[in-house]
């Protein structure tokens, strides 16, 4: 098995080597690692408030929030503060420890900036960790929510840099990796993962979790999201990946950044019990509860609650 100093310098080669291991060989050295730095009998539980939704400028692909797209989704204004707490409420009563709070904007607006500080502030009072997610920030921006006292920040790279280009034409993957940097600048933990299954090929994530594992500083989350094709988008006929290539991402996430939790996002509403479990085998210490995770249906709070007092996992 690898060394498990935490490493920077992981190559290109290297992660393909991890890809081609047998299953069951990539699967034990993943476990190896999540028993070594994580309780194997914890699993970390957030919670999502859309607190603006639709009608975003992006052109995401797989996104049913793309202004660009005729979907089902309804716009709905930003939410005030006074919602967001109450809705914070409900998610520490349910057993989350992490409220994170998105925004269908390319970037915040000055007119909103306020009251998302103010969100940041009054649910920290409620004693739970704040995460945000609204898109491409400037340094003035990081500098602000970090004084608010925020606690994460949500900003995927989605795929490799060379298949970001099929999926996205509204902003670059410089612009990401921007405004992750401006994050690391001032101080605020970054929450950075991807989509499976959008089409991309295996090339395409390797050079995605290169990309992550390269970081000066691993993620402190990484989400990982088996895609749900949401009619209306450009990927709403997209063919399903195999399970085992789902999980294999995860368990090649969890050997190149072994103290970053390691997180099921969307698509678990459409997952086994079965697939869960290799998951969480494969090194996933972490997931989203809640009903929704934006607007993707996601599994009940009492399935999940069922299935983790199964295998002898608290949160």
């Amino acid at each position: 098995m690898q060394d498990l100093i935490t490493r920077h310098d992981w190559s290109l080669a290297e992660i393909k080597d991890l890809f081609s291991l047998p299953f069951i060989t990539l699967l034990y050295q993943a476990l190896m690692v999540r028993q070594k730095y994580f309780p194997a009998d914890r699993l970390q539980i957030s919670s999502l408030i859309n607190i603006k939704t639709g009608a975003c400028p992006e052109d995401c692909a797989y996104c049913a929030q793309s202004g660009h797209y005729k979907t089902r989704v309804n716009s709905k204004e930003f939410l005030s503060v006074e919602e967001v707490v109450t809705q914070a409420k409900k998610i520490k009563d349910m057993g989350a420890r992490r409220c994170c709070m998105a925004a269908a904007w390319r970037s915040p607006p000055e007119k909103n900036f306020s009251q998302v500080l103010a969100m940041i502030r009054e649910v920290k009072k409620l004693g739970l960790e704040t995460c945000m997610s609204l898109g491409l920030l400037n340094i003035q921006q990081a500098e602000l929510l970090k004084e608010a006292g925020l606690d994460y920040y949500n900003h995927n790279l989605d795929s490799s840099r060379n298949y970001y280009q099929k999926i996205i034409s509204t902003r670059t993957y410089d612009e990401r990796l921007g405004t992750l940097e401006n994050l690391r600048k001032v101080g605020i933990k970054i929450c950075c993962g991807g989509i499976i299954g959008m089409g991309e090929s295996l090339e395409d994530r390797i050079e995605l979790l290169h990309q992550l594992a390269i970081f000066p500083e691993h993620p402190h989350s990484v989400p990982i999201n088996y895609l749900i094709p949401m009619p209306g988008t450009p990927l709403a006929d997209i063919k399903p990946i195999d399970s085992l290539d789902f999980v294999r991402v995860i368990a090649v996430a969890r050997i190149l950044m072994p103290h970053s939790f390691v997180r099921l996002s969307a698509g678990r509403e459409r997952m086994t019990d079965e697939l869960q479990i290799l998951c969480f085998c494969a090194g996933v210490n972490s997931i989203f509860c809640g009903d929704k995770i934006l607007t993707v249906k996601n599994s009940s709070l009492e399935k999940d609650y069922n299935l983790l007092q199964r295998l002898g996992i608290n949160c």
